[in-house]
């Protein structure tokens, strides 16, 4: 081709850092690539396109030379409502001050020979964003917008390997960037180590890596299995928000992995299922209990204060239909149990990732000469998560009373893709 592969995932790269948003399962997406999106986000058993790696690297050595482009608009809605408050916090708080994301991805996969591919993803693997206008903390002085904003940047090269014709393997280096940025928050700068690495210090970065390796296996002409692992992301550490975030503002991205199954049910559909773990306790930030700070540990500790969210179990299941020779027709539906416990409402208003079912549609047209053209469109259904505030925390009383966090999202996506 008359152009690097390697440029062109840079120049996406770009213009992604700008442009990511939230994310669906926890702060997870709910899928990778417009076709799998279209599908509740199945794909470890199923590769598409090249996206397929960010599934399951495995995938790429099934998916043959190809490029895809995607464009992914998410429209989330979220609000908080506090009662019952003796501290002044109480009234309903909408968090859509900013409410739409543009978040695109990029794919390409090159076969070196018929059992070895190497390919590069680009995309976001999730994110966090709330922007309450009128702040929930505007009882204790808070002035202006309370919110925080959170996105995470894979760049994923990738090398896959058939080790039979029917059975591969891959690895994806997965080389991450993430952006947080926190403001209003001037109240919880009490129960803070660093004080001043809290809130309003503006947009802070970091980056690091991790691995993911896959399996896919064609056990029939009918019968499709997968299998992937990711690891921990190991992330430098958000140094103005030292005291925000426990062990002095470390946010590694978690662990997560799955197993799928693709079966050709005819000739023209086939349906999928994913089972996926995301293992959101095995990061201090994200899983530690805001209950630490009753025992003496503050904000930015060791050990310190986080979300409190708790591990989850996503199944999701899809179906693709072959309409005719140019099109494709997809939907799907995943379920989860939300991560947020009902103890732990306190500390989510600033991240109510409470969304447990989604609803997906999608579609490809074939435009010829291996082009194609696909479009996804994603429902997650509203969810509300209440909880108590506590009485009183340390230094000051937080004042009681009851936190309704509520959130639905939309999504509607489309890639252009090109088998060459």
């Amino acid at each position: 081709m008359k152009f690097r592969i390697s440029q062109i995932a840079l120049v996406v790269a770009g213009c992604m850092a700008p442009a990511l948003g939230h994310a669906t399962n926890g702060y997870f997406s709910h899928g990778y690539g417009i076709k799998a999106k279209g599908m509740a986000g199945v794909g470890i058993a199923l590769p598409q396109d090249a996206m397929a790696a960010a599934t399951n690297p495995a995938g790429m050595a099934f998916v043959g030379n190809r490029m895809d482009v995607g464009l992914d608009v998410f429209m989330p809605a979220r609000e908080a409502e506090i009662s019952g408050n003796v501290a002044g916090l109480n009234g309903t708080y909408d968090g859509d001050g900013r409410n739409m994301f543009f978040v695109p991805d990029f794919g390409y996969n090159r076969m070196i020979n018929p059992n070895l591919s190497v390919g590069v993803v680009v995309y976001g693997n999730g994110g966090m964003n709330t922007t309450y206008e009128k702040s929930p903390f505007s009882a204790w002085g808070v002035t202006g917008t309370t919110g925080v904003d959170l996105t995470q940047l894979f760049i994923a090269p990738t090398v896959a390997y058939k080790i039979t014709p029917d059975h591969a393997v891959g690895v994806s280096l997965n080389l991450a960037h993430q952006r947080f940025s926190a403001y209003g928050l001037q109240p919880f700068t009490m129960m803070s180590a660093a004080p001043t690495k809290v809130t309003n210090n503006g947009e802070d970065s970091s980056s690091g890596w991790g691995v993911r390796v896959g399996w896919t296996g064609r056990m029939s002409d009918t019968l499709t299995l997968g299998a992937t692992y990711q690891t921990k992301t190991k992330m430098g550490k958000f140094k103005e928000y030292a005291g925000l975030f426990a062990d002095g503002g470390d946010f590694d991205i978690p662990a997560n992995y799955g197993v799928g199954i693709a079966f050709k049910a005819t000739p023209k559909l086939t349906v999928a299922a994913d089972v996926q773990q995301i293992d959101y306790s095995g990061v201090g930030s994200v899983g530690n209990s805001m209950a630490a700070l009753m025992s003496g540990i503050p904000l930015g500790g060791a050990n310190g204060p986080g979300f409190g969210w708790r591990d989850m179990t996503v199944v999701k299941l899809g179906a693709s239909y072959q309409y005719s020779e140019k099109l494709t027709l997809r939907g799907g539906f995943s379920t989860t149990r939300q991560p947020i416990p009902s103890s732990e409402v306190t500390f989510n208003i600033l991240a109510p990732g409470v969304i447990e079912n989604h609803l997906t549609l999608g579609a490809t047209w074939q435009l010829g000469g291996g082009k194609e053209l696909s479009v996804a469109y994603m429902h997650g259904f509203k969810k509300t998560v209440s909880g108590g505030l506590p009485p009183g925390m340390p230094p000051a009383g937080f004042g009681g009373g009851t936190a309704d966090l509520r959130m639905s999202q939309n999504s509607l996506g489309v890639a252009f893709g090109w088998q060459f």
